[in-house]
Formats: structure tokens, sequence, C-alpha cells
């Protein structure tokens, strides 16, 4: 087996683990930030956030395949998670939810 055979079967397969790991992570942590930021109705904001999660997992990995590396949807994926878990869930400890 060729190294550019092998190169482009772990960069495959890199992908398709960002898509489904990091897009699910992605999904949870906007439906956490939606659901606490929404300017609706508690039950509302908890319908909205997880009705959207699909939308936004969608796109994830729709991304991981888009983007020019592996390298770079693991970094979006990884970064837009953080901040939305932080945005989500730190202002509780703050006492900060709106």
């Amino acid at each position: 087996m060729s190294k550019a055979k092998t190169s482009t079967r772990w960069a495959v397969t890199s992908r398709i683990l960002a898509a489904i790991l990091g897009g699910y992570a992605l999904a949870y942590a906007a439906t956490a930030f939606l659901a606490v930021y929404l300017p609706l109705m508690r039950s509302d904001r908890v319908v909205f956030a997880s009705l959207a999660c699909f939308a936004v997992y969608t796109a994830a990995i729709l991304y991981a395949f888009a983007a020019r590396s592996a390298l770079r949807v693991w970094l979006v994926l990884l970064g837009l998670t953080a901040l939305m878990a932080l945005a989500a869930f730190l202002p509780a400890e703050f006492g900060a939810r709106p």
C-alpha cells in the first residue's frame, strides 16, 4: 500500500470522526446555548433549541467534508463547541443567566 493511499484513508477517517463526534458535540453545545439565550418562554426555548440542533448537526457534517483539511475541521468544530458550551454553562456558576 502506498503512502498516499494511507494518508488519504487517515484523512477520510478523521473527517468521518469529526463529522460524527465533533458534529454531535457542536449540536449539543448549540442546543444548550439556544436553550439559555433565546428570548422565548422556557418551554419554547427548549423545543426550538432541540429542533435547531438537527440543522446544526447537518451543517457540521457538511462542513466536515467541504473544508480544506481535516485539521481545520477539528479546530473549527472544537472551537465553536467550546465557545458555545462556555457561554451556556459558565454563566450558571456566576449567576449571570438571563
